[in-house]
């Protein structure tokens, strides 16, 4: 896949910018701590979606207002597991709630990689669950699928304790495993152990360092 010349990392070799997707239940936390592991930066979407709606939150008042106070709990925080029930049984609900959300954690995600950049990190991650359905390939130099078979990724997700009809609900909202893996720059395939998972990360990283180094020793001082 071709990135825009404007975000190619060789054109600015400060920083690579490194999207990480992947079909739910694929291993793309596991990837995420893996990177860390390896030096790289990593911030986690579902992390920030956690943010945006904490109690007292801007994010929160609006899905409440779009949903009602029934998806919170007694607290006043919100019922996600709740909340995920009705989204994932409604495709509305689903776009309304993506509407609130996903601005508000693309913003987050974005000042993080600015904020990286500035600070000179030689390569910052995002882990995006919808980074080709929300069209955000663009806003980075490369983009990693992590995949897995149709059989583990449903095994992993009974492990949760998720009913077969929850499962197929959640597969569906997003795009096949084969497309995010055919619309990526390279793929993790995460069966086996988690060495070999590793190691995989290993050589992608070792080909991107190769590449920047080669680029800043190309560009004109």
């Amino acid at each position: 896949m071709t990135r825009p010349p404007a975000r190619a990392a060789f054109c600015y070799p400060d920083m690579v910018r490194l999207g990480i997707t992947g079909g739910i239940g694929a291993g793309k936390s596991t990837a995420a701590r893996l990177l860390m592991e390896l030096g790289v930066a990593v911030v986690d979407t579902d992390d920030l979606a956690r943010a945006v709606v904490e109690p007292g939150s801007p994010g929160l008042a609006e899905v409440v207002s779009a949903f009602g106070t029934g998806i919170l709990l007694p607290g006043g925080g919100l019922d996600r597991g709740g909340l995920a029930r009705r989204i994932f049984s409604s495709d509305s609900d689903r776009r309304v709630l993506e509407g609130i959300l996903h601005p508000r954690i693309h913003q987050r995600w974005m000042a993080w990689l600015n904020r990286a950049a500035v600070e000179r990190i030689p390569m910052a991650a995002v882990v995006i669950p919808l980074l080709f359905e929300k069209g955000y390939a663009p806003e980075f130099d490369r983009v990693v699928t992590v995949g897995c078979t149709d059989r583990t990724q449903r095994s992993r997700l009974r492990i949760r304790g998720w009913s077969d009809s929850e499962i197929a609900a959640r597969i569906a909202a997003q795009w096949p495993m084969e497309g995010k893996m055919s619309a990526a720059d390279r793929v993790v395939w995460n069966e086996g152990c988690e060495e070999k998972h590793r190691c995989q990360w290993r050589r992608i990283l070792a080909e991107l360092r190769t590449r920047v180094t080669c680029s800043r020793a190309c560009s004109p001082v």
